[in-house]
């Protein structure tokens, strides 16, 4: 037995991208078939997230947005190349990366838990706060309300002509 080899399954994640032919059912249609790729080679799903329909950073075949998926999932090594080929070839996905992930342990897990609740209990905390100051009404200083009046900064056709005809009537004109 090779000391530098591991044995056994190894936790991957991969990103893939469905075509925005679809309709947001059908993308969800592609990201069980993918799933479905990766069980049949005896992979084992421990996440999955769909993202939905997101901006292409740049046109990849003629589509400008994509549906996108993210699985982690265990598997051999070796099984690993065909889940990768059938990927390829299949016209419903446009990119597709798989990437070695360290498996995260219950109390990582736990703990990005906890997190991920602190940030979103915090979000809505603001959120609250922002439609209570849009509903109150506006308190205005009596001071404010006293601004001086504005002069009326348009200048009149009559005094423009004076101005006109002293420039040209000047004797040291050139």
């Amino acid at each position: 037995m090779s000391k530098t080899k591991k044995t056994g399954a190894t936790h991957y994640e991969i990103l893939f991208i469905a075509p925005n032919r679809f309709t947001d059912e059908e993308a969800k249609a592609v990201a069980e078939t993918v799933e479905k790729i990766i069980t049949g080679e005896g992979g084992q799903i421990t996440l999955r997230e769909y993202w939905g329909k997101k901006r292409l950073a740049y046109d990849i075949k003629h589509n400008a947005y994509g549906y996108y998926g993210l699985l982690e999932f265990d598997l051999e090594s070796p099984l690993l190349a065909k889940v990768d080929q059938t990927l390829r070839l299949s016209n419903d996905i446009l990119r597709h990366q798989i990437v070695v992930k360290r498996s995260k342990t219950e109390e990582e897990i736990a703990r990005a838990k906890v997190i991920r609740a602190k940030i979103d209990s915090k979000k809505a905390a603001e959120e609250k706060k922002s439609e209570e100051k849009a509903k109150a009404p506006a308190l205005s200083s009596p001071v404010s309300k006293m601004k001086e009046p504005e002069k009326d900064k348009r200048v009149n056709l009559k005094d423009l002509d004076e101005k006109l005809e002293g420039i040209l009537n000047a004797d040291d004109l050139i």
